[in-house]
């Protein structure tokens, strides 16, 4: 095996878990929307946070769409060009749901 073939499959593997990750995550913030929403129902209060989750959502739908793509190409130009976009995404939806989770405790304080 030379050293571009296993590059290449590690390239892949990334590919694999962002994929992975990023689809949990979008499951997750429905999950923590659907809760909000029955706490918010409850208290009578309304935040920003449920917005920005789903915004959160949508970045991690979009990693989720764009890993796949990467993954499915064969031309390992695009392919390199598809997975640096995913991890780019999925770094900047990872940092946003710190921000949220944030934002969250110090409303709840």
């Amino acid at each position: 095996m030379t050293e571009n073939d296993s590059l290449e499959q590690r390239e892949e593997r990334i590919s694999f878990q962002i994929f992975g990750v990023s689809a949990t995550m979008v499951g997750v913030c429905f999950t923590v929307l659907g809760l909000f929403n029955i706490f918010y129902a409850i208290k009578k209060v309304q935040t920003l946070v449920d917005e920005l989750i789903t915004i959160d959502a949508a970045f991690f739908l979009i990693t989720c769409f764009v890993s796949y793509m990467a993954i499915r190409t064969k031309n390992r130009t695009r392919r390199f060009k598809l997975e640096k976009t995913a991890d780019i995404i999925f770094l900047m939806a990872l940092t946003f749901i710190v921000v949220i989770a944030a934002l969250l405790i110090f409303e709840l304080i």
